[in-house]
């Protein structure tokens, strides 16, 4: 029985496999975000890292209306690299690799999807941008969200 409490004791002190501060994962995209343009509106939300992942989702529309919606996640996957997963509306998941990274800014790609090909993210004070588009950076749309709470 000691040598069961002991090894409770040791598992319970080790530090954890997916030390969050040292994963890379963008923390800085964490918060409610919000645009809004006359009738037309649109938000994301993003959880903080936590044992190798953040969970978003983002919906928009016009009035009280839903046009759009989508889960998503960013993880560090087995090979230690960076992923962000796609669900939109009733689809299948896509995933984009991550290919650039650093404290403000992070890009993912997926050469084989129809569009977007690009995801980019970065942060500009308590703003969130993100721009979609093809590989090639054609067919461009860019988003900017406001931090909720202004």
């Amino acid at each position: 029985m000691k040598n069961i409490f002991a090894a409770l004791l040791l598992i319970a002190s080790a530090p954890a496999i997916c030390d969050d501060a040292k994963t890379d994962l963008p923390a800085w995209m964490t918060g409610s975000w919000e645009r809004i343009e006359g009738e037309k509106w649109a938000d994301e939300f993003w959880t903080p890292p936590k044992a190798g992942i953040m969970i978003g989702a983002s919906r928009s529309g016009h009035g009280g209306k839903l046009g759009f919606w989508e889960h998503m996640r960013i993880v560090r996957e087995a090979d230690g690299r960076l992923a962000f997963w796609a669900i939109s509306g009733d689809q299948k998941p896509v995933r984009f690799a991550a290919v650039r990274s650093d404290q403000k800014e992070i890009v993912f790609e997926n050469p084989a999807h129809d569009y977007p090909q690009r995801i980019r993210y970065w942060r500009m004070d308590r703003k969130l941008n993100v721009q979609i588009s093809l590989l090639d950076g054609s067919k461009v749309v860019d988003f900017s969200f406001e931090m909720m709470g202004n």
